[in-house]
C-alpha cells in the first residue's frame, strides 16, 4: 500500500491498481508503463515537479507522449517562470522517488495542474507511488482529490 492508494481509498473513489515489473534502466518510466500494461500511451500521465519563480513547488501532470511546457505551467500557476525542481527537493516534498512520484498522497500538498487533454478521457493512469505501480482513475477524480485544475500544459 502506498500513500497514493491510501488517499484514493479514503476518498472512496473508483480506481484500479495496475502492477508490472519495472526494468532497471528503462529510458522512460511512463512509456514503459504503457507498454507493459498494454495501454495507449496517451492515457498514461507522468507527474513532474517544478519550482515557480525560484520559490515554491508545483506539480504538472502530462501525457507521457509529451513534455511539460514550463511556460504553460508558469502561466497556469500565475507565476513568471518555472524550472524543473531538483531531485532532492522533489523527493523531500513528495515523499516519493523519481519514476514513482504520484500526484496523490504527497507529504506536502503542492499546487497541482493536470493537462487539459485528460479531461476528454474516461480514465487515466498515473503513478501509484512507486516504480512499476500505476493507479487508473477518472481524471475528474484526480482533479477533485488533488484540488487541482485542468490547464494546457503539454508541448
Amino acid at each position: 500500500m502506498t500513500p497514493a492508494i491510501n488517499t484514493a481509498k479514503r476518498a472512496g473513489i473508483d480506481f484500479t491498481v495496475h502492477e508490472y515489473t519495472h526494468e532497471s534502466g528503462a529510458p522512460s518510466y511512463g512509456l514503459e508503463a504503457a507498454e507493459k500494461l498494454d495501454v495507449d500511451p496517451s492515457r498514461v500521465f507522468k507527474t513532474l515537479v517544478v519550482e515557480l519563480d525560484g520559490k515554491t513547488l508545483a506539480v504538472g501532470v502530462v501525457p507521457v507522449t509529451h513534455q511539460l511546457g514550463l511556460k504553460q505551467i508558469a502561466r497556469a500557476a500565475g507565476a513568471k517562470k518555472a524550472a524543473m525542481a531538483k531531485v532532492d527537493a522533489v523527493e523531500r516534498a513528495t515523499g516519493y522517488v523519481l519514476g514513482g512520484v504520484s500526484p496523490l498522497g504527497q507529504k506536502k500538498r503542492l499546487a497541482l495542474y493536470v493537462d487539459e487533454s485528460a479531461s476528454a478521457l474516461e480514465s487515466i493512469f498515473v503513478s501509484a507511488g512507486r516504480r512499476g505501480l500505476e493507479i487508473e482513475l477518472a481524471p475528474q477524480a484526480l482533479v477533485a482529490l488533488g484540488q487541482a485544475r485542468f490547464a494546457p500544459l503539454a508541448v
